[in-house]
């Protein structure tokens, strides 16, 4: 004879009993895959300035990065204000370039993005290549489409904790999407 009370699975039906164990794999089913979802979502904020918006380059821009495997969990077209770029380059705001670089930013609208997955930051910065073009290897973006620093086309987050800064002063939590792409079992093979 057992010491142990009987559990509440002992006290209901067969039918009841059964509808509860499923609910229990569901809800254990639905946390492995935020738990995957969550090692492979580290967010960047990538930003396709006025040159690359106004030469037609959104749409190659982004299919290389959903190409690459990246989820796009937020996108907008906007046209900032002159202080909420001054905000977003602040850490530049004692260069000489920086009043230019401002002006040239507000020149026309931008395409705004996060991306989640594995590693977003550094190989978001891979994709677009080096700040200065010229330096940018073929098959990046900028290697691909820019020549100029000042024309460069695309702005990346340089670190996990920029890129959190950079996507709260760009999108409000709730622009941001929560969702698991079709492809996520065939872009990782473990999370």
């Amino acid at each position: 004879m057992s010491d142990n009370p009987p559990s509440l699975l002992d006290k209901v039906s067969a039918k009841t009993r059964g509808i509860l164990v499923q609910g229990q794999r569901d809800s254990e089913e639905k946390t492995a895959e935020t738990k995957q979802s969550n090692m492979s979502g580290e967010q960047t904020f990538i930003a396709i300035k006025p040159d690359g918006v106004q030469r037609g380059l959104v749409g190659d821009i982004v299919s290389r990065f959903e190409k690459r495997g990246y989820k796009l969990v937020a996108s907008k077209l906007v046209s900032p204000s002159k202080d909420h770029l001054e905000k977003h380059y602040e850490d530049l705001s004692d260069k000489p370039f920086f009043k230019g670089l401002v002006t040239y930013m507000l020149s026309g609208p931008i395409f705004a993005m996060v991306w989640e997955g594995r590693d977003a930051v550094k190989t978001g910065r891979t994709l677009l290549g080096a700040t200065n073009p010229l330096a940018s290897a073929p098959g990046t973006i900028r290697g691909d489409y820019a020549i100029d620093v000042g024309r460069n086309v695309c702005h990346g987050s340089d670190s996990v904790e920029n890129a959190k800064k950079e996507i709260a002063l760009w999108f409000k939590p709730e622009e941001l999407m929560t969702w698991k792409s079709a492809q996520f079992d065939w872009v990782y093979e473990k999370p």
